[in-house]
């Protein structure tokens, strides 16, 4: 499917079908969603109609054993607490749309530029910007202050990545004068609105007098996006083809999914079985009273029964202990424990010990529901740049043409050799720092002091960058398709013809420059070794090349393969013609151009390989210990290299060295290879079971992809047998199926990484916490909490995961007992009363008993520590009591259960002496028991309370 967006079309109208919401900002409110999401939700939407049924059911006076006061007031007050929470978030939600909806902007119509509210554009308008300005739509750029026709953006509040990207105006477009950009006419062919911030594939035709009605593609570097702001460029003119609901940020913007925690689910199912015990006994108890009533009750000239019955007297009674046992119930244990755990949330975030005070970024809870989850753990799924190490890349050693530079304790750049090599014009080294140079997205930007600073959204590109620059292969400036050079004391310039941008996919990048001293074209290449290696000519041996990998990677560091090779100028224009067709259909856009790219990357001269260092975050060897003693299995996915991985789980204490670790690895690129493979690393871990060995397996992606397509179920086997496991080159999507795995074996699992490749890791896990990294704020926007480092995580589960266990734990099964133990007694009193649905307490007691004498005194449970601090981190393994759900399941409910009625015969059995003894009153009976039954609630929350 794709539309057609006119430019600068006055005449625009809805006909044209793009004009469905303006708003920038129209998202749903909480208060007025009625609809359910899950079972959960539905759940708790069935109880609140059951309490409104038992609520209107006390209107009827008839059989209402209490004044309706009794339930109403309750309900009144809990939908009042809960709709004031909700409410307050919809009226902030409310302002902070408003605001983005009325912000003044720029546009172009009828040739004139005005102020319009930014809700009021329209697709296929004009959109002035001047620097500094957020974007209030998706727009294609059509011009910019810079006379190459750039401008820079910032996207962090996109996608969380916070250095500046560049965007160009379409080929099209190049030339054009500005003063008639307010006049430019033509069409824009775009495919219908989706939420990939990284792709957009449409075609841009010009009207003359512009252009001779030529198709010039346009892609993501075309387009600045909702949410964006524009930065170090005077002014940029977009037109708009995307508003409002329909823009990348509107496409994927969305009430999560709220996600259903064990003791959520644990609740519901008490509360189901309290349910259906309390329909028993109605039925059983309706049964008693109208059979009484036939026998006993007409004998008693007092009762007063008429003769002829109305049709529904069988109803009273079932209908009157039906009222009376709704307490069983609590009605207010939903909102007690959102409130509890809002608060919980909060502790998080004011807990100054998970502070990064090197950035000064605070932990955050995004998602205020699941923190007894975090008790629950028992799976961690991490991935490793950025996470467990620092993602601070530094240019350590490197092979150049066979040649080694540098060692695993010294620097690459100070190697004197080299530094001769480059002094000297070495031409093997020379074009090796010129691929180090140029092959990337980098940006030299000039601060004010004349400095050359460089703006990369890529770690390992800076560090290539930094280290080219410290080897006097300088890159000076990008001006336009114009890139500068300072080698030594020459000046180099060339000339960016086309740019094959990196995907997980292809696992390179390459660029196509001309050589402006003598006019060569020559094509860059850069990335992995499985990329580049098999890309290389027929008679260049690389084993000195995979040799160098191995050693690198034992070391742990990141490796990058450099190749280059020199195009003639008619293959070069061959291949020219059938890239930019690739680049202007709008169906499999992404696939063709990869095909196309691979026609170019072939017979390449591999130049080196560079090796890069990336330090272990400090403490997380100690965090990863201390956790898997409290009985948490660790899992490593990563996109890196299966040697640099293993180092680094090593160093990490993921793994124990030999003897007492053992490492199985699973391999093959073809589906008979990889069963073998698993079967056997199967068999290994069945007879190492009861072992105390510390066995892990390993997988690379290609051969995780057989195994999950093929192998499901053995590979589900192998995840429930194995402790740990060192997944690498793994892509985000197979992240997010390993999760999902562990998942359908009833493992909590917890994900955390920093990237945005983490993403679909992070929201397929039963908690997802994001690190405030280096690669930006994607993954900690995206995930439940948000922590500085990963040595916090330690403190995360171990202090606040398992106390907020333990009081919810007790706060929900004091809740159900509290109102067991009311309505007990009520049944026994039944028993005294002709089994008539008589209420032994007044309205207003049972009001008190409810709202004020049994709540407040348990809000002392949200400090409760059983245990300080200090000794929950110093022995981990008491975790092992929530892992297993020690303190809430059928067995310690049933505790509570019995509880709750031995308390009842006492309370019951006293009242009905005090009764016999004083010859009181039944209304003062009913005081007597409601006394005792605050005395005990009163009791068992000091007994429980640590």
């Amino acid at each position: 499917m794709k539309r057609f967006v006119y430019i600068n079309d006055d005449e625009s109208s809805p006909t044209h079908g793009l004009y469905c919401d303006n708003r920038i900002s129209n998202r749903k409110y909480t208060l007025f969603n009625f609809l359910p999401k899950n079972l959960m939700e539905q759940f708790s939407r069935f109880m609140n109609q059951y309490f409104l049924l038992i609520a209107c059911l006390q209107l009827w006076s008839l059989i209402t054993p209490v004044n309706p006061a009794s339930t109403w007031g309750p309900l009144i007050f809990i939908f009042a607490v809960s709709a004031t929470k909700e409410a307050w978030d919809d009226y902030n939600r409310y302002l902070s749309d408003k605001t983005a909806n009325e912000k003044q902007v720029w546009i172009v119509r009828k040739g004139i530029k005005q102020h319009i509210q930014a809700q009021d554009i329209c697709v296929g308008n004009l959109v002035w910007l001047r620097e500094n300005d957020e974007v209030p739509c998706d727009l294609v750029l059509i011009g910019t202050s810079d006379p190459q026709g750039l401008c820079y953006v910032e996207t962090a509040a996109l996608d969380g990545e916070i250095d500046l990207k560049t965007r160009v105006i379409p080929s099209a477009c190049t030339g054009i004068d500005f003063e008639l950009l307010h006049k430019i006419k033509g069409v824009i062919e775009c495919p219908n609105p989706d939420k990939d911030i990284r792709r957009l594939d449409a075609n841009l035709r010009l009207f003359p007098p512009f252009i001779d009605n030529d198709v010039c593609p346009l892609t993501i570097k075309n387009t600045i996006l909702q949410s964006c702001y524009l930065r170090n460029t005077e002014w940029a003119c977009g037109v708009a083809v995307y508003t409002g609901n329909e823009t990348k940020l509107g496409m994927s913007r969305g009430i999560p999914e709220p996600k259903l925690t064990a003791m959520d689910a644990m609740i519901d199912k008490l509360t189901g079985a309290i349910f259906v015990f309390q329909i028993v006994v109605v039925i059983v108890l309706g049964i008693a009273g109208n059979v009484w009533k036939d026998t006993e009750a007409r004998k008693q000239w007092y009762v007063l029964y008429p003769d002829n019955d109305p049709w529904y007297e069988l109803l009273v009674i079932p209908l009157r202990f039906e009222l009376l046992c709704s307490i069983m119930i609590p009605i207010s244990i939903k909102v007690s424990l959102d409130l509890v755990k809002s608060l919980y949330a909060k502790f998080i975030d004011w807990d100054r010990e998970m502070i990064d005070l090197e950035t000064d970024t605070p932990s955050h809870a995004t998602n205020t529901a699941i923190s007894e989850d975090l008790g629950q753990v028992e799976y961690i799924l991490t991935d490793k740049t950025g996470t467990l190490t620092e993602n601070k890349m530094v240019f350590k050693i490197c092979c150049i043409s066979g040649n080694f530079y540098g060692n695993e304790v010294g620097d690459a750049s100070k190697d004197k050799r080299l530094l001769n090599a480059i002094s000297s014009g070495s031409p093997d080294v020379v074009r090796f720092l010129t691929v180090m140079a140029i092959c990337n997205t980098v940006i030299p930007v000039r601060s004010k002091t004349g400095d050359i600073v460089y703006k990369a959204q890529s770690q390992d590109e800076d560090a290539l960058v930094h280290a080219a620059a410290k080897l006097n292969m300088v890159l000076t400036n990008k001006n336009g398709n114009i890139l500068e050079l300072r080698f030594n004391t020459l000046a180099i310039q060339y000339e960016v013809l086309e740019t094959l941008e990196f995907t997980s996919d292809r696992k390179r990048m390459s660029v196509v420059v001309r050589d402006c001293q003598n006019g060569n074209i020559l094509l860059l290449s850069k990335g992995a070794d499985e990329a580049i290696l098999p890309c290389a000519s027929a008679g260049q041996q690389t084993r000195i090349f995979n040799e160098a990998v191995e050693q690198y990677s034992q070391l742990g560091l990141r490796t990058l393969c450099l190749a280059w090779r020199e195009l003639k100028e008619d293959e070069y224009e061959e291949w020219s013609f059938m890239f930019r067709e690739a680049n202007s259909t709008l169906v499999d856009r992404e696939w063709r151009i990869a095909e196309v790219c691979q026609r170019l990357e072939k017979d390449l001269e591999v130049l080196g390989v560079t090796a890069i260092e990336d330090r272990l975050q400090d403490g997380v060897p100690e965090t990863i210990y201390t956790l898997r003693k409290a009985g948490i299995n660790f899992w490593m996915l990563t996109g890196d290299k299966q040697n640099t991985a293993i180092q680094i789980a090593l160093s990490c204490n993921f793994i124990s060295p030999e003897p007492k670790g053992q490492l199985l690895l699973i391999d093959g690129k073809t589906e008979e290879e990889v069963g073998r493979s698993l079967e056997r690393v199967l068999l290994t871990m069945r007879t190492t079971a009861s072992e105390p060995k510390d066995v892990a397996f390993v997988i690379d992606g290609w051969a995780l992809e057989i195994a999950l397509k093929h192998y499901w179920k053995a590979f589900t086997e192998l995840a429930i047998l194995s402790r740990t496991a060192i997944c690498c080159r793994v892509t985000p999507s197979q992240k997010a199926q390993l999760v999902q795995i562990l998942k359908s074996c009833d493992y909590r699992t917890l994900a955390i990484g920093d990237g945005g490749n983490d993403v679909r890791m992070i929201q397929q896990a039963d908690i997802g916490v994001g690190i405030s990294g280096r690669e930006g704020l994607q993954a900690a926007r995206a995930a439940d909490y948000s922590i500085g480092r990963f040595r916090f995580l330690r403190r995360l589960i171990l202090v606040h995961g398992r106390y907020s266990y333990n009081r919810t734990a007790f706060l929900s099964q004091y809740s159900f007992y509290k109102s067991l133990l009311i309505c007990f007694i009520q049944i026994f009193f039944s028993f005294i009363s002709g089994v008539s649905g008589t209420s032994l307490f007044n309205s207003v007691s049972l009001m008190a008993y409810n709202v004020f004498y049994t709540s407040i005194p348990v809000l002392v449970s949200v400090l409760d520590k059983d245990l300080s601090e200090e000794t929950v981190m110093q022995h981990p393994q008491i975790l092992f009591y929530c892992q297993a759900g020690r303190l809430l399941n059928p067995s310690t409910f049933a505790g509570w259960f019995g509880r709750s009625l031995f308390h009842a015969v006492v309370v019951f059995v006293i009242s009905i002496h005090a009764y016999a003894f004083e010859k009181s009153e039944m209304e003062e009976v009913g005081m007597v028991a409601l006394s005792g039954c605050i005395w005990l609630q009163a009791f068992v929350v000091t007994l429980e309370t640590k």
